[in-house]
């Protein structure tokens, strides 16, 4: 690779937790809704993501975008230009609805390799887009970024102490592309395939990763959780914020708001933005004693399928115009249904009085028959060795019994048939940390090498789902010469 190949995934650690790890609101300043005018809401978000593979010219590492365009036949590779189209065309949309008197709203979910992608490929256009979004004034009341792994990993299959490293990567690499002010205003995650480990300590881990790296609220699928005592979640409870308890093997806990995506087909809700006509037919419900908006979220591709590609443009545009038609229609009553974001819906409830204490409890599925057979005794009687004896009494009494996580889809491991990609990224992932952590630990000032920067890369890299999610053959070969440089790379490393 050469010297200016690097994307901007390391380095400015302290500086970067110290920026997003500040207190107080960021969007209510900037908000002019109002809580008690509000019956009902609808927040939906928009994941964009292509890999990055060994596919280029001599090997190089380009993006599937660019290998797309670079082979037009080859499968549905013709819609190259339409997802690109797809990355970019918000910047049309919402200020199409702004200058039409309508108060549109989305989230963004951008995987880093994506943004990297679109750097390599010289794409100003879209890149312009996407910097317009973030950082016009008139624009940045009505988009909302949500922070992700940078190479779109499986949370329950990425080594621990890699989720720090995926998490902080991607808040390198925005904050170099947007600025630090943009990045201050990131505060709700996106996990990648909206996949939610249920393994306490690997949910405690990332938890606990998320608040230290700033995020305060996180999207979770509806089937991935439940309550305490084992219930799925109420009717009510899917459309108010909760309150995720990870709780570790050994007594710890970390907490962070959930905000929970209703099930259903992604791409259709949101392609056709049901979520805006679900919330048309709620009225308020009540939180803490105090009658609040319910929020309808959704998520999903942004760019893939002929739904999202053809028929999302039209429903987003004729949704928030019925919004804008119905507002004016009732002279700006105090009883509308709007659109909002994730973090201008906590930061509203909060303002009414309403905090974390407030909200019911959620714990990661299955949790409660695991904490059950441990005997759900308080540390240090709930040992690691106590919870891996646990899981195997589970499996071997119920084959469906599962700590392997919840994500979009049931129908798809990430972990069986993979050995062949599990085991090598393991194994990149102890020889970085046993190669790289001491001398960080000595020097952090490490973490600017390009030594480190390149290592990490391929660690991050051979971390992504789809290496797994497409199959065994070309995309477990990929997998396997990002595995064979990455360990070239630490072998050589000063």
């Amino acid at each position: 690779m050469s010297q200016t190949s690097l994307p901007p995934i390391a380095g400015n650690e302290a500086a970067i937790q110290a920026l997003t790890t500040q207190a107080g609101p960021v969007v209510l300043s900037r908000t002019t809704l109002q809580l008690d005018r509000m019956r009902s809401a609808f927040a939906c978000a928009l994941h964009m993501h292509q890999p990055t593979i060994p596919a280029g010219a001599d090997g190089q590492l380009i993006s599937h975008l660019q290998y797309m365009l670079e082979h037009p036949g080859e499968g549905d590779n013709h819609n190259a230009e339409p997802f690109a189209h797809c990355y970019r065309r918000l910047a049309e949309l919402i200020p199409q609805l702004i200058q039409e008197g309508a108060d549109p709203r989305i989230m963004l979910d951008y995987s880093g390799n994506l943004l990297w992608g679109f750097e390599q490929m010289g794409r100003a256009d879209i890149l312009e887009a996407l910097r317009s979004l973030t950082c016009d004034p008139a624009l940045v009341p009505h988009v909302e970024w949500l922070g992700t792994f940078w190479s779109h990993a499986v949370a329950s299959s990425t080594p621990i102490p890699d989720l720090k490293l995926q998490i902080l990567a991607w808040q390198h690499h925005f904050a170099a592309l947007f600025g630090p002010e943009a990045l201050a205003r990131v505060k709700g995650f996106s996990l990648p395939e909206m996949h939610l480990p249920n393994h306490p300590d690997t949910l405690f881990e990332l938890v606990k990763a998320l608040r230290e790296c700033g995020y305060r609220w996180l999207l979770v699928q509806e089937h991935s959780v439940e309550n305490l005592e084992g219930s799925g979640l109420s009717h009510e409870q899917k459309y108010l914020p909760n309150q995720l308890v990870a709780r570790s093997s050994s007594g710890e806990v970390a907490t962070i708001t959930a905000l929970i995506k209703t099930q259903g087909s992604d791409t259709k809700l949101v392609g056709q933005m049901q979520p805006c006509y679900e919330a048309l037919s709620m009225d308020r419900l009540s939180l803490a004693g105090i009658p609040v908006p319910p929020l309808v979220s959704q998520i999903a591709d942004g760019e893939n399928g002929g739904v999202m590609m053809n028929e999302f443009p039209p429903a987003f545009l004729q949704a928030h115009r019925r919004l804008a038609a119905e507002a004016a229609d009732s002279g700006g009553g105090a009883d509308a249904t709007v659109a909002l974001n994730g973090t201008e819906y906590l930061e509203l409830l909060k303002a009414a009085g309403i905090t974390a204490d407030h909200l019911p409890q959620i714990q990661a599925v299955q949790q409660h028959r695991l904490w059950r057979e441990v005997g759900d005794a308080p540390a240090p009687a709930a040992t690691p060795a106590a919870m891996d004896a646990a899981i195997e009494r589970l499996r071997a009494a119920d084959p469906s019994f599962s700590m392997a996580g919840a994500s979009w889809t049931n129908d798809l491991s990430w972990v069986d048939g993979y050995a062949n990609v599990l085991e090598p990224m393991n194994q990149l992932s102890a020889a970085f940390h046993q190669r790289f952590d001491p001398l960080v630990a000595d020097d952090p000032a490490v973490t600017q090498s390009r030594p480190y920067q390149e290592a990490l890369l391929h660690l991050l890299l051979l971390e992504t789902s789809c290496f797994r999610y497409w199959g065994q053959g070309a995309w477990t070969e990929y997998a396997r010469e990002i595995h064979r440089r990455g360990e070239a790379l630490i072998a050589a490393a000063p």
